[in-house]
């Protein structure tokens, strides 16, 4: 089992992993039960890049994604679900390499709902979105990459592209699904996801 935080005190920030319970400040960790976790746990014949599962999502968009069937749970309709819930936590206890996944399209989330906030209608939602898409996507290693110690670094420049691809897939396809939570059918914003953009996951802040 392992610990992945992140630290804001007299140490300064940094990324931490460890088998203990570390209090945050005066706070400690509490409830950890109360964070969703992956489901996706059987790893068997599932390819990875750096670390990292690359799941099978429901999506038309082209990438290294196998398919998944429609009917299916994937991993970002997990990412969305849990969302409102996780974006509370500032540590995330890792069962499965699918929860850092889960840990990185939650603050894809985050970032994506940033954009989001102050887009009164769904056409200029979607214009900030397709510019998020536009932004480069960094992998382990690279300047940028949120999460810094979570994923190994790629082995080879084939590993790191190959990562790449598939994050820039599942980030589309959140971003699509997204855009359908939060704004109604109308076109106008929900408020009960567009108010997330101002938390801040594991107590990042987002650009």
């Amino acid at each position: 089992m392992v610990l992945f935080q992140r630290f804001w005190a007299a140490f300064g920030e940094s990324d931490h992993f460890s088998n203990r319970v570390i209090p945050l400040g005066h706070q400690f960790i509490r409830r950890k039960e109360m964070v969703h976790h992956s489901s996706f746990v059987d790893e068997e014949g599932v390819d990875k890049a750096c670390g990292c599962p690359l799941l099978p999502l429901k999506s038309h968009i082209k990438g290294p994604a196998p398919n998944s069937d429609q009917d299916r749970t994937d991993i970002v309709d997990e990412a969305i679900t849990f969302f409102r819930a996780n974006v509370f936590f500032r540590n995330f206890d890792i069962k499965s390499p699918a929860d850092k996944l889960l840990i990185y399209l939650t603050f894809y989330i985050n970032v994506a709902l940033k954009r989001l906030e102050g887009c009164r209608t769904l056409a200029e939602g979607t214009k900030a979105i397709i510019n998020l898409g536009l932004e480069d996507v960094p992998v382990p290693g690279e300047s940028g990459f949120p999460f810094p110690g979570l994923f190994p670094l790629p082995q080879s420049r084939k590993e790191a592209e190959l990562f790449r691809n598939y994050l820039k897939q599942i980030r589309e396809e959140t971003s699509g699904r997204l855009l359908s939570v939060a704004y109604r059918p109308n076109g106008t914003p929900n408020k009960w996801w567009l108010a997330f953009a101002k938390r801040k996951f594991m107590n990042i802040i987002v650009p």
